[in-house]
């Protein structure tokens, strides 16, 4: 049996491609470092890219210091098609006309949704309800009433848009926001519905994604101790 290396610990920033889960992501460098203990500060989608923070070891401990921090996004939203899952993953419901949308009316309605609002958890999440995960739930047809949850959305700022009813915006919010409901609320003003069509995680808190270790790092170990972040300089 592999020896298991129970003085690896710190704090890994990882650039997490698409088309993979934050779970696969923590599992495997679990298994890579050989170390009993791994976790992370905020799930990304499957179809999301950007910023993992990822714990080892004893930095585990500091989970709910990271996990709270505020988070920077960089997003699309396809105006007028509305989906089950609030991004491109689901199935469409809708869609609606976009005639009557432009670049002004977006940047006020995204104005609209800046400060403390209750925002309603999506049914695609990995919230649990009874012992289930929400997603798990979703996918057999069943939704169950969920609680509307206070975050701040500190930015929403409206970058462009163009003909295919593509809207490019960038979004600063505190921890537990869903930026797929946003998109949702931000089609809700409009009465065009919306979906979110790309997301990446820039920042958490201090820390960005331009100083994190690409996915591709993940197979050699050097590479990880090299960007380990340690215990003592996150505390």
């Amino acid at each position: 049996m592999a020896e298991v290396y129970n003085d690896i610990s710190g704090l890994l920033l990882l650039d997490k491609p698409v088309g993979i889960t934050s779970f696969k992501v923590v599992h495997g460098i679990r298994k890579i470092l050989n170390v009993k203990k791994t976790g992370h500060c905020g799930t990304l989608d499957p179809a999301a890219t950007g910023l993992l923070l990822v714990l080892v070891g004893k930095a585990t401990q500091l989970q709910d210091k990271f996990i709270k921090k505020d988070k920077v996004y960089t997003s699309s939203f396809l105006m007028g098609t509305v989906t089950d899952s609030g991004d491109l993953e689901g199935n469409v419901i809708v869609k609606n006309s976009i005639a009557n949308v432009d670049l002004e009316k977006i940047k006020k309605a995204a104005k609209m949704l800046e400060g403390e609002i209750l925002q309603v958890p999506p049914m695609y999440s990995a919230l649990k309800y009874g012992g289930k995960r929400l997603y798990e739930l979703a996918r057999q047809g069943i939704v169950v009433e969920r609680q509307p949850r206070k975050i701040t959305i500190k930015k929403f700022e409206v970058f462009s848009y163009d003909e295919e009813g593509i809207v490019n915006v960038g979004i600063v919010c505190s921890s537990g926001t869903y930026v797929r409901v946003l998109a949702q609320d931000l089609g809700n003003i409009l009465k065009c519905g919306a979906t979110v069509q790309t997301l990446r995680r820039e920042k958490i808190g201090i820390f960005n994604v331009k100083d994190a270790l690409k996915f591709e790092g993940l197979g050699d170990v050097a590479e990880i101790m090299k960007n380990l972040v340690p215990v003592k300089n996150l505390v």
